[in-house]
């Protein structure tokens, strides 16, 4: 029993670690610009898994991609004209933190705009409740007709 818990445990934690998508045959030789092209890699979204960086992602899409930025270092190009080559051929979307640009000004203020109004509208429910309990007494005859009603 020990046994078959041990190697039960042993295939667990051979899966529980996350997976390294970058295969030794991308990596470049110099530690550097290996270093470079992780950063650079890191901040830019696989296409197909769309939640990942091509660095996490395990999709031929993100292969070519880290592919394609490890050549881009190695010809010379610095990090912006990487990211400015990357975003000229896929557009925006290929970035994980999007830029604040006259496209992407509702993306940004969408959330505080939101919250805003949310804030807005509690307040002025909070406001309203307490006008209305603060409202006139009944009247002896509505008192009366009210006990009426919860009699019946």
């Amino acid at each position: 029993m020990r046994g078959f818990l041990a190697t039960i445990f042993g295939v667990w934690l051979a899966f529980a670690g996350p997976a390294l998508a970058v295969n030794p045959d991308e990596m470049l030789k110099d530690p550097a610009l290996e270093a470079r092209a992780r950063h650079l890699s890191a901040q830019l979204r696989c296409m197909v898994c769309q939640n990942q960086s091509i660095d996490d992602s395990n999709a031929e899409l993100a292969r070519d991609l880290r592919v394609l930025v490890r050549e881009r270092i190695v010809k010379g190009d610095s990090d912006d004209d990487v990211m400015r080559y990357l975003v000229s051929r896929y557009g925006d979307f290929v970035l994980l933190k999007p830029r604040l640009t006259p496209e992407t000004v509702i993306l940004w203020t969408a959330p505080g705009a939101l919250l805003l109004i949310g804030a807005v509208a509690a307040f002025a429910y909070t406001r309203r409740r307490r006008s209305l309990a603060g409202s006139e007494p009944l009247s002896p005859e509505e008192e009366v007709r009210l006990k009426r009603l919860l009699e019946e």
